[in-house]
């Protein structure tokens, strides 16, 4: 865990006390909302779940359940069908619409032919780096079509609606400020036509000055410990975290895994702007650079720090040598976990086509609800790290071609861009939100 200047559990004991009071703040509005609105508990209390649940109605059909009321059910066909029922309210409303949503996924998931789903614009479903890609791409559509989140509007900056837009903390920031400023068709002033609910605090702010409908976004360390300070949205909400370690707690039914993405003075680095040619030489099996702290990195240092010229692995970089260059004449890019299971290393060797090899235990890397990173990264068990140079020559050329094409289609998914564009990093958080909320699972 990264440290600030004082006691660090006096810090994170303060923070956590903090972090209950600025959710509580925030919720209070919902719930006075959800009373004052008449509605049901069926509705204002719900916690909705990510797997589809099936049981039988009285007429022996299967009933979609698990966690909503929706008043459809799926026939034996796969097909959704609403029933017919008057005087409907603005939530089962909204839950007609994803029950809609689903249908449609599911039937996109089924076709062959992709022309019959995908319009002609810019997203290219072959390749092997989508689960299913007719299933995403309808998934992505309706998100566009449908999906509404209310960002709370109490508190004051710099702790609630405004968080760090540069450096290594960067998605936290850029993704609060897009949200509440450029995310004009998913954000609604009207809590009761949303699908979810935004906490517009920063997590790394609140470091700086010492329901399932909900979600908070936190790329700091200590985000995972901030949500521990209340037992309700730890155990409810959706938390979207770099720090995406099962071992400490994260649940991938439930919660999203953030990519860690560092833009040193809030851009990202001319030399990975465009990458270089697909034929463009890369002299080096692999390379990595870094300090020394986890359990990981030790290993790694110890079996090859300064000791193979094909597999370039260094402490800290010497300043005559340039870091994103040695990326960008590398094969593989070496992404091994530090204190957390993250690491912005995954996300910047994305960017310089530079197959990244994941050394990490427990981490869930992000998006792969909808992406096979195995398509374009290698990952390997610690256990194998003295066996590294091995491990990656046998990787024949034709496989790493491969890496390579497909490293080029999910670029796109990891990049942040002001104002955002469809697909981007910001997008695919929202699509991981959107695929909790509706419950469905793209596989």
């Amino acid at each position: 865990m990264r440290t600030c200047h004082g006691c660090s559990l006096c810090i994170l004991s303060s923070l956590c006390m903090f972090s209950v009071a600025v959710v509580f703040m925030l919720s209070v509005h919902f719930c006075k909302l959800m009373r004052s609105s008449g509605s049901n508990s069926e509705f204002s209390a719900q916690m909705v779940e990510l797997q589809t649940k099936f049981t039988r109605d009285d007429q022996d059909r299967p009933v979609l359940t698990g966690g909503f009321s929706t008043g459809f059910y799926v026939n034996q066909f796969g097909n959704s069908t609403i029933r017919k029922k008057t005087g409907l309210s603005r939530e089962q409303k909204l839950e007609q619409g994803l029950a809609r949503a689903r249908s449609s996924i599911r039937r996109a998931a089924s076709r062959l032919n992709l022309s019959a789903t995908v319009r002609g614009d810019d997203f290219d479903p072959s390749g092997f780096v989508y689960r299913n890609p007719g299933a995403f791409y309808q998934s992505y559509e309706e998100m566009e079509r449908r999906f509404k989140v209310y960002v709370y509007s109490e508190g004051d900056p710099p702790i609630t609606h405004d968080g760090p837009c540069k450096d290594i903390y960067t998605i936290e920031g850029r993704f609060i400020h897009e949200l509440e400023h450029g995310a004009g068709m998913f954000r609604t002033r009207d809590p009761h036509r949303a699908h979810v609910y935004f906490l517009p605090f920063s997590v790394t702010w609140m470091v700086k000055t010492c329901g399932a409908d909900h979600f908070m976004l936190a790329c700091h360390d200590w985000g995972p410990h901030v949500a521990k300070g209340n037992p309700f949205l730890y155990n409810t909400s959706i938390r979207i975290l770099c720090n995406a370690n099962t071992s400490e707690g994260f649940n991938p039914q439930k919660d999203i895994s953030l990519p860690e993405i560092h833009l040193y003075g809030g851009n990202l680095p001319s030399k990975l702007l465009t990458p270089p040619p697909a034929d463009a030489p890369r002299p080096y099996l692999a390379f990595f650079a870094g300090g020394v702290h986890g359990p990981i990195r030790p290993i790694l240092l110890h079996h090859w720090k300064n000791r193979d010229n094909d597999l370039r692995v260094y402490e800290y970089l010497p300043k005559e040598l340039d870091y994103y260059s040695f990326m960008l004449q590398s094969k593989f890019c070496l992404c091994p976990s530090g204190h957390e299971v993250a690491s912005p290393r995954i996300v910047e060797a994305i960017y310089a086509e530079c197959v990244p090899v994941i050394l990490s235990d427990s981490y869930v890397l992000p998006f792969s609800d909808v992406l096979r990173w195995e398509a374009f990264s290698i990952q390997v068990d610690v256990s194998e790290i003295p066996r590294l140079k091995e491990v990656l020559s046998a990787v024949s050329e034709e496989r790493y071609r491969r890496f390579k094409e497909n490293l080029k289609v999910v670029r796109r998914h990891f990049v942040l861009n002001k104002p955002a564009q469809r697909f981007d990093v910001f997008h695919m958080i929202l699509h991981s939100v959107w695929l909790r909320r509706i419950n469905i699972n793209l596989e």
